[in-house]
């Protein structure tokens, strides 16, 4: 039998797993804080469904396709944002929901890029510009909270569009777009000579312009209002009128953020349309948060050894349990359990045997200063 991973596809285990949990609580946390409610949904859905309206997306041309018994065509999601189409319906508006869990694309991989991955989502749906801002200062506090040193880029959509126009460019702008948004990812060269192929690379020149030079767009003064709202927020942004990002649903400001420590996006959204009301939302990839997260368990956990007194152990774990403290038993030699400790980083070892029990005294071993110490109370 093969048990070798899928590539593209990942183990978590051990620390690494841990930091992804206490990750996911912290941004829980924050997501709630903010009046967003939790929501699940299949991760299966019809293939019809998930490629929506705008199936020559990257993206949604990346969705993984299977077919039941029934022979019916479906697909895994790519993401959860489409789904809010049926979610939404029947909900009392603003809806502000939250979704953490995995997502698939059928796409090359890379050391920070998988086929299946953890997105951790926001949306609210009945949206105007100053909820984008909410949105935006909700992602600064995560990852302020998770010591992560971030950029905020925005832009939008429509300003894209106003710009082809005053352009005369009418064909292809779905794919001059698309190349535009590579600018300071590829070379310029490489940009102008793809551009030269739908008699666009003037564009260059004019997405190289100081911010000042697109106030005179229409839909700029969209950017303009989120970035007042942002500094109510206290939250920086930085105008990038290149920026696409690669779902064509999107319909007004649209925003990237990055960090130095890796190359691909830490989280990224936008504004769009669904059912005939405006909403807004944000998507955190958890997997290259929890690369660049500067965080350490902060809990102490507890490993009790049992010399032969199971009754007596299990009652003082249970009391320790009790007051929060992850707590463990090992039966078995104190050489192994030390081993055992050591192995899963368990900062506190508790000795309970005959001799302790009788003097109602319990020897604790701090296992990283490996200081003893005798206790009469746990």
């Amino acid at each position: 039998m093969k048990t070798d991973l899928i590539k593209g596809f990942k183990d978590y285990a051990g620390k690494e797993a841990q930091k992804r949990a206490q990750i996911k609580k912290i941004i829980v946390e924050i997501f709630e804080q903010y009046g967003f409610e939790p929501a699940e949904t299949p991760i299966i859905e019809y293939e019809e469904f998930v490629r929506g309206e705008n199936p020559s997306d990257e993206a949604v041309s990346d969705i993984y396709k299977l077919k039941d018994k029934g022979g019916r065509k479906l697909a895994l999601r790519y993401e959860f944002t489409f789904q809010l189409k049926r979610l939404m319906k029947n909900q009392k508006l603003p809806y502000k929901r939250y979704q953490i869990g995995p997502v698939f694309r059928d796409e090359p991989f890379s050391k920070n890029r998988f086929r299946q991955f953890t997105q951790c989502d926001i949306d609210i749906i009945s949206s105007k510009i100053k909820d984008e801002a909410e949105i935006l200062a909700v992602a600064k506090q995560v990852l302020d909270k998770l010591k992560i040193d971030f950029i905020i880029y925005v832009n939008n959509r429509k300003l894209l569009n106003e710009i082809l126009e005053a352009e005369k460019i009418n064909k292809n702008r779905g794919k001059i777009i698309k190349e535009l948004d590579k600018l300071g990812k590829l070379s310029e060269t490489q940009i102008l000579k793809n551009l030269k192929k739908y008699q666009a690379e003037n564009l260059i020149r004019i997405f190289k312009k100081p911010e000042s030079y697109f106030e005179k767009y229409k839909a700029y003064s969209e950017i303009k209002e989120l970035k007042n709202y942002c500094k109510y927020y206290g939250v920086k942004v930085i105008f990038s009128p290149s920026l696409a990002r690669g779902l064509s649903y999107y319909n007004r400001n649209i925003f990237e953020i990055k960090t130095k420590k890796i190359k691909e996006t830490l989280a990224a959204g936008g504004s769009f349309m669904f059912n005939n009301v405006q909403s807004t939302g944000i998507a955190f990839g958890l997997d290259r948060i929890s690369d660049a997260a500067k965080i350490k368990n902060q809990k102490q956990n507890y490993l009790i050894i049992s010399l032969n007194q199971d009754k007596k152990a299990i009652e003082i774990a249970q009391k320790l349990r009790k007051n929060q403290k992850n707590t463990a038993i090992y039966y078995g030699k104190p050489s192994k359990a030390l081993e055992y400790a050591n192995a899963y980083d368990i900062q506190k070892v508790i000795f309970i045997g005959e001799k302790e029990i009788k003097q109602n005294k319990f020897k604790i071993k701090d296992m990283k200063t490996g200081k003893e110490k005798y206790i009469s109370k746990i």
